[in-house]
């Protein structure tokens, strides 16, 4: 009897332990995982990473950098021999350092800068353009980072945006571009139709996509000046939008499935209405 208590509180305890243990670690995992969500940049700054986000930005001689925050793996990788030599503030770090300012999440691949962001230009910087994109209230940033990356790579001469409901210049936006925001002819716009309306005055044949649109977009496509606009994804086109221009156009699908996301549909427009213009 008395063997058999001792053997039963020593399992006892050691079945205790264990619970403890496991509880321990149970309320110590959820701390250990969150992620770090890091800190806003300062006023009037925006704050770029990445490889060939910061690449594009040290070779853009309109981006007014301020600091920046390197491993020693990251400068080596951007040809950065001396941090010490570079015209702003640069510091070697550890990754970690990075993360507090970028989140844990952010792949900032060993490097972030701070910078002043890039002014928008004004629609009279259309002159000789020939593409133009036009997004109607595309707000999600890893979109219009793609976009815009799709628009750089298929020779667009310009990205127009409202001045309202247009995603601001940030890391994520930056990043999803891949060096495409400092290449970009970014046009900023209040009021959408009467910009699109300027479009037609100067030229511009302009061309809604649209999955339901009547015709097919090389079959829409007329003149020399192209500008294709594209709507938000889920709600698409506004009204007001769909009833100013040119006309609505269509991809041609033959899939199951009857739409892209919208920075899909952006490359492939641009590579048709490229095709086209390249045949005049």
């Amino acid at each position: 009897m008395s063997d058999h208590k001792k053997t039963g509180t020593a399992r006892d305890s050691h079945y205790a332990r264990l619970r403890r243990a496991h509880r321990d670690i149970k309320g110590a995992v959820p701390r250990k995982r969150a992620p770090l969500e890091g800190k806003p940049p300062p006023e009037g700054l925006v704050r770029l990473y990445g490889l060939h986000t910061v690449r594009a930005a040290l070779d853009n001689p309109k981006r007014v950098i301020h600091d920046m925050l390197v491993t020693r793996n990251a400068a080596q990788r951007l040809g950065i021999e001396d941090v010490t030599a570079l015209p702003f503030p640069a510091k070697l770090v550890e990754p970690k350092e990075i993360e507090t300012l970028t989140g844990s999440e952010a792949v900032h691949q060993g490097v972030v800068i701070e910078a002043k962001p890039l002014k928008a230009n004004p629609l009279d910087k259309l002159q000789h353009a020939s593409l133009v994109l036009v997004l109607d209230q595309v707000t999600d940033p890893h979109n219009v980072g793609a976009i815009m990356r799709s628009a750089v790579a298929f020779g667009a001469d310009a990205l127009m945006t409202t001045a309202r409901h247009s995603p601001a210049e940030t890391g994520v936006l930056a990043k999803s571009a891949s060096g495409a925001l400092e290449h970009v002819n970014h046009i900023e716009v209040r009021n959408l139709a009467a910009a699109i309306e300027d479009l037609h005055k100067a030229g511009f044949h302009t061309v809604g996509l649209d999955s339901e649109g009547p015709q097919e977009l090389e079959e829409s496509l007329v003149g020399s000046r192209i500008a294709l606009v594209l709507g938000a994804e889920g709600k698409g086109l506004r009204q007001k939008t769909r009833e100013t221009v040119n006309a609505l156009a269509r991809l041609d699908l033959p899939g199951e499935i009857r739409s892209l996301n919208v920075s899909n549909a952006t490359a492939v427009a641009l590579y048709i209405a490229r095709r086209y213009l390249s045949a005049r």
